[in-house]
């Protein structure tokens, strides 16, 4: 499900925190890393777990209306659409599913409180109002209607976030990450999927045993750990008008990872590493940065191709 995009901002967060930690341990710093690409995958878990104990306090808020003493003709025959999701009752039934959430011991017994305030958020929408009216939902309905209230309202939704704050210090860094992937993920669920899909991997492996996105960042950390006195010193020799300490600490390690993956990794072009880092560093840098990045990475790739360094092989990166 993660992007290359995504994974190399995992490396990046996870090289600042090595980096400011002042430790020269490097395995215990791809343990961190590692540790928190497990961790988005189990926020992934719970907010899906999530959308579905939203449902289930639907159901049992219906339910209890047909008991009312004196329930009227809509408690007696209420609108199940919402409370019983085709696509939330196959999440909720996959196996694999099942077993994710007693490993994370996803439980919200004490949360129903939360969950009612995000129900009724729903309910109050245009969106909750035109799905509930409709004369008929397809699957392809369900997906579009729970890909936008995702989409809409986890991300505004203040008081799950602070829930998980306290629940992990990796959740706040991923929360909206996961959303988009929550998204992604009900907008590409096949028709067909049931008790025994796989659910989706957060990682990409290739035909073979290895993981080949797991394979990417363990090498991407490594090696610009490995290589970082010797990228700073080139660094520093592409910007003699400047003192070292005015170059903002993530332009730094952007531009060391930037020149690792271009020596690493010789499937990957070179015009997609460019791009890659120069929009990271508009996101996770100063203003200045977009700018300031791409000057250095332009002349540095010159010098990298004269002494030979960049060596790209594949078909069509032959002259990258």
């Amino acid at each position: 499900m993660l992007s290359r995009r995504h994974l190399r901002t995992k490396v990046l967060q996870a090289l600042y925190a090595y980096f400011q930690s002042g430790s020269h341990q490097i395995d215990q710093g791809e343990k961190q890393l590692l540790l928190s690409i497990n961790k988005l995958y189990e926020l992934f878990i719970y907010q899906l777990s999530f959308l579905i104990e939203t449902s289930r306090f639907a159901e049992r808020r219906l339910e209890d209306g047909r008991k009312k003493h004196l329930p009227t003709p809509e408690d007696l025959n209420p609108n199940m659409r919402f409370a019983q999701l085709d696509i939330l009752s196959r999440i909720d039934n996959n196996k694999e599913f099942r077993k994710l959430e007693n490993l994370y011991k996803i439980n919200w017994s004490q949360e129903q409180d939360m969950v009612r305030k995000y129900y009724n958020l729903i309910r109050e929408s245009d969106v909750y109002e035109r799905f509930m009216s409709a004369d008929h939902v397809s699957f392809a309905g369900e997906r579009r209607f729970l890909a936008t209230v995702s989409e809409k309202y986890l991300t505004i939704f203040e008081l799950l976030q602070s829930f998980y704050e306290e629940k992990s210090i990796f959740f706040v860094d991923d929360y909206h990450l996961v959303t988009y992937l929550i998204v992604k993920f009900f907008k590409g669920m096949e028709d067909d999927f049931g008790a025994d899909s796989p659910m989706p991997p957060l990682l990409k492996s290739d035909e073979g045993d290895e993981n080949e996105d797991l394979d990417f960042v363990k090498k991407l950390f490594r090696e610009t750990v490995l290589h970082s006195e010797e990228y700073g010193h080139l660094v520093a020799k592409s910007t003699q008008n400047w003192e070292q300490d005015r170059i903002a600490i993530m332009d730094m390690i952007i531009l060391k990872m930037a020149l690792a993956e271009l020596v690493t990794f010789p499937s990957i072009p070179v015009k997609v590493t460019l791009n890659e880092y120069i929009d990271i560093s508009k996101y996770f840098s100063t203003a200045r940065s977009k700018v300031f990045v791409n000057g250095i990475l332009d002349k540095l790739i010159q010098d990298f191709r004269a002494e030979g360094r960049i060596l790209k092989t594949g078909r069509g990166l032959l002259d990258e």
